[in-house]
């Protein structure tokens, strides 16, 4: 019997294994498919570079827009899987400078990199979401998370006892919230702004507008 039970663990384990190294591949193929060609990059082509099946695709990962917010999620993270945002790098960076200019610059400078990949994935997603109801939930979802994100960036804030007292962290959050989304850098890059532009007209203007004195 305990050797039944021993086999029977040891099966599961490679099954799990096996299943863990499928989905390890299917999202590296997926980030760099969907970096590379957008949101219009199929499936299809995201099963053959993974060696998959389409079944296959949708039953470890899910469908389309899952598969772009697990894409957003390991590009933020840098990361070959999808990265919690308490555990990405830059936050890391942010929580850990002293000021809340130094704070301010840590955030502006990591988006200057990101933006330019994630905020076109972001894009892709909301304008699916008029005609199709999964894209939709994701792209409201996503928006709902970043919103909850940048409060606990104000609150950040607020604990440098730097922050302007004439607004409060909602309004705070709001603001960089507004500014820091897709649509505001893909309206800048329309008219030319570069992404280091992008990210020192953040700095500044969350110097300028958010801080005391």
């Amino acid at each position: 019997m305990a050797d039944d039970v021993k086999t029977r663990e040891y099966r599961s384990s490679v099954r799990e294994a096996r299943a863990a190294a499928t989905r390890a591949a299917i999202l590296t193929a997926a980030r760099d498919l969907f970096t590379a060609e957008g949101y219009s990059c199929t499936i299809a082509a995201i099963a053959a570079r993974a060696g998959v099946a389409v079944d296959t695709v949708y039953a470890s990962v899910g469908r389309k827009p899952a598969l772009v917010l697990a894409v957003i999620d390991m590009v933020l993270g840098d990361a070959d899987r999808p990265i919690a945002a308490v555990d990405r790098g830059y936050v890391r960076e942010i929580r850990e400078a002293a000021t809340a200019a130094e704070k301010i610059d840590a955030y502006a400078r990591a988006l200057a990199r990101l933006m330019p990949v994630v905020a076109p994935l972001q894009e892709a997603l909301r304008e699916a979401g008029r005609t199709d109801a999964e894209c939709g939930a994701a792209w409201s979802g996503l928006v709902d998370r970043r919103a909850a994100n940048m409060l606990l960036f104000a609150r950040d804030l607020r604990g440098t006892g730097q922050l302007r007292r004439d607004l409060d962290d909602q309004q705070v959050a709001d603001l960089v919230w507004s500014t820091n989304s897709a649509e505001y850098f893909l309206l800048l890059a329309q008219r030319g702004w570069t992404p280091e532009q992008f990210g020192a007209h953040l700095a500044d203007l969350w110097t300028r507008f958010l801080l005391a004195g």
